[in-house]
């Protein structure tokens, strides 16, 4: 990639940045063209060239993602609130456009979201971010390190990564009713197949929370288990934690070989450290463990 072309795409990173850290702001398109620095008078047709979608439908999907994670996997705030929080004057405008989107009402999908026309309507959001702007990694930005075994609660997810959603905010309902916070409980996702394998019923996946008290399953198929201690290789992600397929791809097959390290029997996990939407999407955090022998 030219110097150029990476200054290009630096300006227009900036942009999805600011608009992640902004999205109850104002997002006109002189403001949004100002933060690249390219005139107004072109850079929405630079922006749909570069990205797929207009500014104006990239903020949109943009909010309507938070005002559904708000929905799915958060109660502290009503359906009110998530709508005048997504930009709407009225709750039923958010109804109305939240049907139109994933075909079920705010308040329907709250109690059970329908994951497949979540994960469609979102597509052209996740093109814009993972692919035309690909993240890349060195090795500069692979540590070593000696980390402590860690005795954790777990909730399997088995079959079709289209349901990992529902499965996840069951873990979170559990962990809540068990008095487990992100804050003083860590969070780690053990994956135990490929993300994308042959057949979906395949995808295997345990959601994982750090503990040392007696667990309470609560109704819910709760186990015990433990991410074993030792040497790994550990690569942080700041940004779009959703779809971690790079970096650990960057893992495997770059920065395992070339280290002259060899991989330990235990899958690659991670552990998130930064949640969206409690923060800005750009601002996730989420730090990525290869064990090593």
């Amino acid at each position: 990639m030219s110097a150029a072309l990476r200054n290009y795409h630096a300006r227009m990173q900036r942009v999805l940045d600011h608009i992640d850290r902004h999205l109850d702001d104002d997002l006109d398109l002189e403001t949004v063209s100002g933060i690249a620095a390219f005139s107004k008078f072109h850079f929405h047709r630079q922006f749909t060239a570069t990205f797929g979608l207009s500014v104006h439908r990239y903020v949109q999907l943009a909010r309507m993602k938070r005002a559904s994670y708000r929905l799915a996997y958060r109660d502290t705030q009503s359906v009110t609130e998530v709508a005048m929080d997504a930009g709407y004057d009225a709750p039923d405008a958010f109804a109305r456009a939240f049907r139109q989107r994933f075909g079920q009402s705010p308040s329907s999908f709250r109690k059970a979201p329908d994951w497949e026309p979540w994960l469609a309507a979102f597509g052209p959001l996740e093109e814009a971010r993972n692919k035309l702007m690909q993240r890349t990694f060195t090795a500069d930005d692979v540590a070593i390190r000696n980390v402590p075994s860690m005795r954790v609660a777990i909730m399997e997810h088995r079959g079709d990564p289209a349901t990992l959603g529902a499965t996840v905010q069951r873990f979170i309902a559990w962990r809540k009713s068990a008095g487990l916070h992100p804050r003083t409980n860590p969070t780690f996702n053990v994956w135990r197949s490929e993300r994308r394998p042959a057949s979906p019923v395949d995808y295997s996946v345990d959601l994982c929370v750090g503990t040392d008290k007696p667990i309470e399953a609560n109704g819910e198929q709760i186990r015990v288990g433990e991410i074993p201690g030792g040497r790994c290789a550990v690569l942080r992600v700041i940004g779009n934690t959703d779809n971690l397929e790079v970096p650990a791809l960057y893992l495997y097959h770059t920065g395992l070989p070339s280290s002259g390290e060899e991989a330990r029997d235990f899958p690659l996990y991670c552990q998130r450290l930064a949640f969206f939407p409690e923060v800005p999407e750009h601002e996730a955090i989420a730090e990525l463990f290869l064990p090593l022998k």
